[in-house]
Parts: structure tokens; C-alpha cells; sequence
């Protein structure tokens, strides 16, 4: 049995081998091509009665951002389009993807018709409000 795994002083590489990060990484080689656009970055705080998601859509006009809220779905969608004043481009490199970007959020326990959004120097920010639970006022029964 001994003879089947080779001895390795330096123990420290299998350690820090992640199979969880190679198999990312390897889904991102396989189904993701090259000139696909990234989905773009959100952070969500609770500030105890609401919520506020702020989501990064740097360069983006604001015309071109639409929010839709649908069966408790709130989807974020953005358009980059491509700048058609150029002709013929000469470019050695190019990192910049046009397209189409979208995320979903639940929002089943924001009270919907207080939603606010604001977006400025790429940050789209929107305020969630909670709903406010409703306790059902207490009585007594009477006995028979």
C-alpha cells in the first residue's frame, strides 16, 4: 500500500490544493468564452429596517439600467452597447465587453411599493424597505 503513494517531503502543496477552486476554475475555462460579459458586483447590507443593495455598473448611462419587479423578483438588467461612431477599430487589445447584464434578487420580504433607487458615479443603489409585520391584536375569550 505504501508503495503506491510516493513519499514528498514538501507536504505543504497537497494541503493548499483547493478541489473546489479547480473545479471553478475549470467550469469558467469551459463554459464561459472569452468575450462573454462578466455579471457585475452587488453588496447587500441590512440597516435593520431595510435593506441596500448597492450594485457596481461602472461607465453605464443611467438610461440604460432597467429594474423590473416581478413575483417577488426583482431583476437588475443593464446594456452596454458598443460605440458605432468608429469605423474600423485598431485596437492590439481589448478587455471592454458589450452586452447585456442581468442578476435576480428575492424580495419577498421588502415591502415593494417603497422601493427607491438612485444610481451615481457607477454605483446603483437601491433602498429595500421591510415589511412591517403585522401582530394581531390580542383579546380575551370568554369562557361557557
Amino acid at each position: 500500500m505504501f508503495e503506491l503513494i510516493p513519499f514528498n517531503h514538501n507536504i505543504r502543496r497537497v494541503a493548499s490544493f483547493d478541489p473546489f477552486r479547480a473545479m471553478d476554475e475549470l467550469e469558467n475555462e469551459m463554459f464561459r468564452s472569452s468575450n462573454a460579459p462578466a455579471s457585475f458586483r452587488t453588496d447587500v447590507q441590512d440597516k435593520g429596517e431595510a435593506f441596500v443593495l448597492e450594485a457596481e455598473l461602472p461607465g453605464m448611462k443611467k438610461e440604460d439600467i432597467e429594474l423590473n419587479i416581478e413575483n417577488d423578483c426583482l431583476t437588475i438588467s443593464a446594456v452596454r452597447k458598443a460605440d458605432e461612431t468608429e469605423k474600423k477599430p485598431n485596437y492590439v487589445k481589448r478587455e471592454r465587453y458589450f452586452g447585456s447584464y442581468s442578476r435576480s434578487f428575492d424580495v419577498s420580504g421588502i415591502d415593494i411599493d417603497k422601493i427607491e433607487a438612485s444610481y451615481n458615479d457607477g454605483i446603483l443603489t437601491i433602498l429595500m424597505p421591510k415589511k412591517v409585520e403585522l401582530v394581531p391584536p390580542s383579546r380575551k375569550l370568554e369562557i361557557k
